[in-house]
């Protein structure tokens, strides 16, 4: 059964790719308290909008007593594949965008609308989203099962930040390291996580 803890790994393929990459940037600008702050209130609007939007969608379809509704799951599913494609296709060209360098003299209200186009228009954040809010309601969750998927997606968005203020400079001198590492394996990680949910879809279809 779909439930919030079978979620929670998708919040990686939420942030990986320029999500990652912006929050890195924005922790090294000169405002970096205010700019990451304002990128997550952001995305935090994209993500719990979409993902709450498909949760009460999917809740008006109706399902077998104690059960889920095959349709949905399929949808699920069909969403899921689609999100793998895209990122195994989008790895080839997984290179910071140029307006990424303007990110370290970016302000907090260009960060919000950072953070709220990012998560917001991403075909992968998009599917991602929509599949945890229609898997969650079709099985049953109660809509607080969202909460932590979004906050652990807020969070991995914010670990440039907290790595900056528990290390200091050491943490600024690891971030570059890190933001080369998300950006040539990051992809892989996230297939490898899509797969696991599609596995856990297909048995509650076939269970």
């Amino acid at each position: 059964m779909v439930d919030f803890l079978t979620v929670l790994p998708l919040a990686f393929v939420m942030i990986a790719g320029p999500q990652i990459l912006s929050s890195i940037f924005l922790a090294t600008s000169e405002h970096w308290a205010r700019n990451t702050a304002a990128y997550l209130a952001g995305a935090a609007v994209s993500v719990t909008a979409f993902a709450s939007l498909a949760y009460l969608l999917s809740s008006g379809a109706p399902r077998p007593k104690g059960g889920s509704n095959d349709t949905i799951d399929i949808i699920v599913l069909v969403l899921l594949v689609a999100a793998m494609v895209h990122v195994f296709l989008a790895r080839k060209t997984a290179k910071p965008p140029k307006w990424m360098g303007r990110l370290e003299t970016a302000n907090p209200r260009f960060s919000f609308r950072l953070g709220l186009l990012l998560l917001g228009i991403f075909p992968t954040d998009i599917l991602t989203s929509v599949s945890v809010g229609a898997s969650l309601a079709n099985h049953g969750a109660p809509w607080w099962h969202l909460l932590p998927f979004i906050g652990l997606t807020l969070l991995f968005l914010g670990l440039p930040a907290l790595v900056l203020l528990a290390f200091g400079r050491r943490g600024r001198a690891f971030l570059p390291k890190a933001r080369d590492w998300m950006n040539a394996n990051a992809w892989v990680v996230s297939e490898i996580v899509i797969v696991f949910f599609i596995i856990i879809i297909i048995n509650s279809l076939v269970g």
